[in-house]
């Protein structure tokens, strides 16, 4: 493409519901960098609110619309990536500007090929944008998404700006704070932290934060490395040399003495904190999401902090400096199914508000949801200084920790080999680090309640299911994420701007009702949402996948090219019809279509085909817990086998024939 010009996204691809743009550049001496930024704009071409701007302190949107993935190296330079979910953008956002920035008085005149590409969501590449010579300038605008109707567009722009990041965002209604342009001017460290010779460490008992005057001169910034090979662990691990199975590796973490709950507590603590300090990209993709700057990261264990007459030890603490300010987090911790404390989070909160700190982060089994906090703490509002408590689950933990193993990388072997080891800690049945794994004390009276007809509608124990589901949801989706590389994420087909709380209490009464907790998930590259439905009266899972007609073609081919897309799929499977306006059209088995795909088309030449429905049944576990007979580990074996045995064989759409349709009875 060439400055100015424009493309509606669906003429290149079918496929543009999820996209990858990533911005390129080379450095002649190997040392220079930019950092990428993204805004959101409205129809008067400002920011809705401060949020809409993401960058390195702001890299992932709550609904999963934008999600800056970090730098891949290249062949002779670095690509930026980002991700964007169009089909999740806010109705109310026109224009998404896509913008990089350098820093420390660097220009984009001493970057070569600086350029810009569009992928689908398949990763085949659409469009490229080569930016030029792009002068004397800290930023530039490479392109913008806009819509036009129903529709997505892509603009090159190639504009320059000469006040770098701050002015950039700014122009476009961001409220910059003071010391942006300082903030702006520091290194990427996750680049370079582990590379270079570290620099003196912090106190170990972190004390309060002092004022810019206090602290004495700023060293100066490091300029970022180029980033260096990704290094990927072995496909197929090597033959191992022991004489037999009794005899087991050495662990970095062993989990063998871990005999109670303070034993598993201490340890996890130490293991996840140890492995974010050491693995700078792993560190940065946990403390992105509670809005910690990206800079030098110690991490420290029992640390002792006055309170009162009894100092309190929290589990851990994190402090991040970048450009001469720290940046601190109280850390508590839980493993099993131990529940946090109020008072005891309450305590930290009030440290941390004494002393100066940011946060306070919890990581436990359990999981967040939206509108329902796992604590109830107060704030003072009175304090000028305001601390965020955020929740970490240990699933997602987990989750991050396959994605950059399996899939992204993080930098050489040695790293790589740290996030495997804790990997194998998480998952070990003694870390007691293993996500959601209770539907709690509702769920057996709940399932008595509707196979016997006597659950009312307003019972609270519904609705505890139904939060209890929502987490169960949510934790399918990182395991499902992490295995794939992909992300996955609720959908909600309810009015934007729903209260959480209402939204569950109809999802409780609609469980009284029919007896069923239902969910759907969007994965990335599949044709459709992918639909689970637990019916508590006969005790099924169903896992299902709606297929869109093609909108060209003969309906004999559709069918006969599924039934060829599922040759590998079991046998079982469920294929069904959807006809327009009938409530549901032909169906039966996979085994008996196969060699009769004209049984899937419906009798009468007047019926239109909207698409196939494919589905897999399967019993569901009976227990509230994460046994073999349990309901939570069914779930999640029910998603894994659909998506990896139905799914994955329809990712890529066939190549639509340009025919008239023939009679559906052909």
């Amino acid at each position: 493409m060439v400055m100015g010009s424009n493309v509606t996204l669906t003429a290149l691809s079918e496929d543009v519901g999820s996209v990858i743009v990533s911005l390129g550049w080379v450095s002649p001496t190997g040392e220079g960098d930019a950092d990428v930024s993204v805004l959101l704009l409205d129809a008067k071409g400002k920011v809705r609110s401060d949020a809409d701007f993401y960058f390195y302190n702001n890299p992932v949107a709550a609904d999963g619309s934008v999600q800056l993935l970090g730098k891949t190296p290249t062949e002779d330079g670095n690509e930026d990536r980002i991700s964007f979910d169009l089909t999740a953008v806010p109705p109310d956002v026109e224009r998404i500007v896509v913008a990089a920035s350098r820093y420390d008085g660097a220009r984009f005149a001493e970057l070569e090929n600086v350029q810009l590409r569009l992928a689908d969501a398949a990763g085949e590449s659409l469009l490229r944008f080569a930016v030029g010579d792009a002068g004397p300038v800290s930023a530039i605008i490479f392109g913008e998404l806009y819509r036009r109707g129903a529709d997505w567009k892509f603009r090159a722009v190639g504009q320059g700006y000469d006040s770098g990041l701050a002015g950039l965002a700014t122009d476009f209604g961001v409220d910059v704070d003071d010391d942006a342009a300082e903030t702006e001017s520091a290194a990427t460290p996750e680049e370079t932290a582990a590379d270079t010779v570290p620099a003196p460490t912090l106190d170990a008992v972190p004390a309060p934060r002092q004022s810019v005057d206090e602290a004495g001169p700023r060293r100066p910034a490091a300029r970022p490395r180029t980033a260096k090979k990704r290094v990927s662990p072995p496909s197929t691990p090597p033959k191992s040399l022991a004489e037999n199975d009794s005899w087991k590796p050495a662990r970095l973490f062993p989990v063998s003495a871990l005999k109670s709950d303070r034993d598993r507590e201490t340890r996890a603590t130490s293991v996840l904190l140890s492995v974010m300090a050491q693995v700078p990209r792993f560190g940065r993709r946990l403390t992105a999401a509670f809005g910690a700057p990206s800079g030098r990261m110690e991490t420290f264990t029992e640390v002792a902090l006055p309170h009162g007459d009894t100092p309190r030890r929290p589990d851990g603490v994190i402090r991040i400096e970048r450009a001469g300010k720290l940046w601190t987090a109280l850390v508590e911790t839980k493993t099993n199914g131990n529940a946090l404390k109020d008072d005891q989070v309450q305590a930290y909160m009030d440290i941390a508000a004494r002393r100066g700190y940011e946060a306070v982060i919890t990581v436990s089994n359990d999981v967040a949801l939206e509108g329902s906090p796992l604590v109830d703490v107060k704030i003072d509002r009175r304090r000028k200084h305001k601390v965020a408590l955020w929740h970490l689950s240990w699933a997602e933990v987990a989750h991050q920790a396959q994605l950059l193993i399996r899939h992204e990388g993080v930098g050489n072997a040695a790293r790589t080999w740290l996030l495997q080891e804790l990997l194998h800690y998480l998952q070990h049945e003694n870390s007691g680090c293993h996500g959601f794994q209770n539907m709690g004390s509702a769920w057996v009276p709940v399932r008595n309640g509707i196979g016997d007809e006597t659950l009312c509608q307003g019972d609270p124990r519904a609705l505890e299911v139904v939060e209890n589901w929502e987490r169960l949801i949510r934790q399918v989706c990182l395991r499902l994420g992490g295995e794939l590389g992909q992300k996955v994420l609720p959908a909600q087909r309810t009015r934007r701007g729903t209260d959480p709380g209402t939204r569950r209490v109809q999802l409780a009464d609609q469980l009284c009702r029919e007896g069923r907790l239902q969910a759907e998930l969007r994965v990335e590259q599949a044709p459709g949402l992918l639909a689970i439905s637990a019916d508590l009266r006969t005790g099924k899972l169903r896992t299902s996948v709606e297929i869109p007609a093609p909108e060209q073609g003969y309906p004999l081919t559709w069918a006969k090219r599924l039934v060829r897309r599922l040759a590998e799929a079991p046998a079982d499977l469920h294929v069904e019809t959807l006809v327009e306006g009938e409530t549901g059209g032909p169906r039966g088995t996979l085994e008996r279509l196969r060699p009769e795909p004209a049984d899937m088309l419906p009798k009468g030449g007047a019926t239109r085909i909207t698409g196939f429905r494919l589905s897999l049944f399967k019993s569901m576990g009976s227990t509230r817990g994460n046994t073999e007979s349990g309901f939570i580990r069914s779930v999640d074996d029910a998603v894994h086998r659909f998506y990896t045995t139905v799914v994955v064989h329809l990712d890529r759409p066939a190549p639509r024939r340009t025919a008239p349709k023939e009679p559906a009875g052909a």
